[in-house]
């Protein structure tokens, strides 16, 4: 049987840039009229849904069944997916499962062909996508493009199989994602010229300004750690037909509270015009990808939301493929547990693993920085203890490991400040791109301790601290994705970060600030499992300096 429903309100028309009060006709899911009726009597507001053009769902810690049950309650009707987190730990296997996983909800989560697995070569990853690879995957005709080219100064290089995989992108007309933080001149020149098509990696206003001449869409990223609106929202009002709105990645207890929907109701808050916003939250991904995603025009999908406001943004209703999906507040998509999968082969490691060496003169320690992914570096005379140098809590120095989780080595060891725990330690599993596990500790037997109970649980997120009951959020689904509800994740994962601000962390989201120390393509002093690595030089630096 054939579905007819009508859903009148006022129309906000983006394409035209007008509202209206009128009724739209949906017959089997596609929208067959659009009709101007001022004898509409309804307030609410019908528009285009909301689209993140830049996330790695992986980062909800979520499976894409659902990330997609709350991501539709505030509105958003479709993703631009970059499955590369998964595709480091287990290849094109998790990249196909991403897509069963979408295949599975109405949220219309379009996925690309990782570009960098890994990253860099050097760090361990659990698998590799090369050229050949890419190709082979170029015949899917859902994987819409080739997602982040983070390996940067490898393109700037002319480096032969960076080159070649652009190529290939090209020659299957697939777009091509950027990944260039802090890129300027004729470096980024140089990048933008190979291919490069976009960038969510801006934290300037200059900067993206210079990005967008040169050709480039600017994606304004609001996610869990990396916090770029409030640097970037003047290009909404500016460059409206240049701007997409993205997260890149949002951890659950976020993700709960809403999406795209407050970015557009910060950007109308600060005075940019209406219809910019709109553009870029809603039109743009769509044109720019050729999403599957309806514009709100007749011959489209029936995508939209009904708004209760255009300043706030409350979602009232999300509409997919003419489905209702969600009703004020409420999803009406089915609650799924995944299966799992992984790959996992690190056994138990002991303090004296985590033990470094005391050498005299200084050691470079990462300085972390909240709600930025970008880090510097200081040298510093280090806490000794005996023969060893140990974390020094007092100066918020403390140790950070990266232990390889795919063969059984001995852990990376470094310092970082910026952390501020004073007692216990953190781990996790999520370490961008590679996923080792990475931790920080006030001790090398807290370091331990931490470590150990992720690698028992196979993945996941881990808290200890004296005098107090170990805390574990465990990630079966290769090491990034809880398999359960995401009420219960968000619980769980709220109830970790707030003990790790206890123990003393300034982060608003430390674990995310804790996973991206160890992505070396994001300047400036990063740990992978091989070591310290500087991100400007792009090349690995010992730990003593002098």
């Amino acid at each position: 049987m054939t579905t007819h429903t009508s859903h009148s309100g006022q129309i906000v028309d983006v394409l035209h840039q007008r509202i209206y009060p009128g009724v739209i006709e949906v017959v089997a899911g596609k929208i067959v009229s659009i009709r101007e009726d001022h004898s509409v009597s309804e307030q609410s507001f019908l528009a285009p849904g909301f689209i993140d053009a830049h996330i790695h769902i992986e980062s909800s810690l979520l499976s894409p069944q659902e990330f997609a049950r709350i991501a539709v309650v505030h509105g958003t009707i479709g993703t631009v997916s970059d499955p590369h987190e998964i595709a480091n730990v287990l290849g094109v296997d998790g990249i196909r499962y991403m897509q069963r996983m979408a295949a599975q909800t109405a949220l219309k989560i379009h996925y690309g062909i990782p570009s960098c697995v890994p990253a860099t070569r050097f760090e361990t990853a659990g698998a590799t996508i090369d050229s050949a690879i890419v190709e082979q995957l170029c015949h899917d005709q859902s994987l819409l493009y080739l997602s982040e080219v983070m390996n940067y100064p490898d393109v700037i290089r002319g480096d032969e199989e960076s080159l070649r995989k652009l190529s290939i992108a090209k020659k299957y007309r697939k777009w091509i994602d950027g990944h260039s933080p802090g890129l300027r001149g004729s470096d980024l020149e140089a990048y933008v010229a190979a291919g490069i098509q976009t960038d969510h990696e801006c934290f300037e206003l200059e900067e993206a300004l210079e990005k967008e001449k040169l050709g480039l869409k600017i994606l304004i990223r609001e996610g869990s750690a990396a916090k770029n609106f409030e640097a970037l929202w003047p290009m909404l009002a500016s460059h409206p037909q240049s701007c997409m709105l993205c997260s890149d990645d949002k951890h659950p207890n976020d993700l709960l509270e809403g999406h795209i929907n407050l970015l557009c109701a910060r950007a109308v808050a600060r005075g940019v015009p209406l219809f910019n916003v709109l553009q870029a939250a809603c039109i743009n991904p769509t044109e720019h990808y050729g999403l599957t995603c309806g514009r709100l025009r007749v011959g489209d999908a029936a995508d939209f939301v009904r708004l209760d406001d255009l300043s706030d943004f409350r979602v009232l209703e999300t509409w997919i493929n003419g489905e209702l999906v969600a009703r004020k507040g409420e999803s009406l998509l089915p609650k799924t547990l995944a299966p799992c999968l992984n790959r996992f082969a690190a056994t138990e490691k002991s303090p004296e693993n985590f033990a470094v060496q005391w050498q005299a003169g200084r050691v470079r320690v990462i300085e972390a920085k909240d709600g930025s992914l970008i880090t510097s570096s200081s040298k510093e005379i280090p806490l000794r203890d005996r023969d060893c140098i140990i974390a020094d809590p007092s100066r918020d120095i403390l140790k950070i490991a990266v232990v390889n989780r795919y063969e059984n080595k001995p852990p990376a060891v470094g310092f970082v400040r910026g952390i501020g725990l004073q007692r216990g330690a953190i781990a996790s599993s999520i370490a961008h791109d590679c996923h080792n596990i990475v931790a920080v500790g006030c001790s090398d037997e807290s370091l331990a301790q931490v470590v150990n109970l992720v690698i028992a649980q196979q993945g996941g997120i881990a808290v200890v601290s004296p005098g107090q009951a170990d805390a574990v959020l465990p990630l079966p689904i290769a090491g990034l994705m809880s398999d359960r509800y995401a009420e219960q994740v968000a619980e769980e994962f709220a109830g970790l970060t707030q003990r790790v601000q206890r123990l003393g962390s300034p982060l608003q989201a430390p674990f995310m600030t804790l996973s991206f120390l160890a992505l070396l393509v994001i300047p400036e002093l990063k740990i992978s499992d091989l070591g310290l690595f500087d991100g400007q030089l792009f090349k690995q630096v010992s730990l003593y300096c002098d």
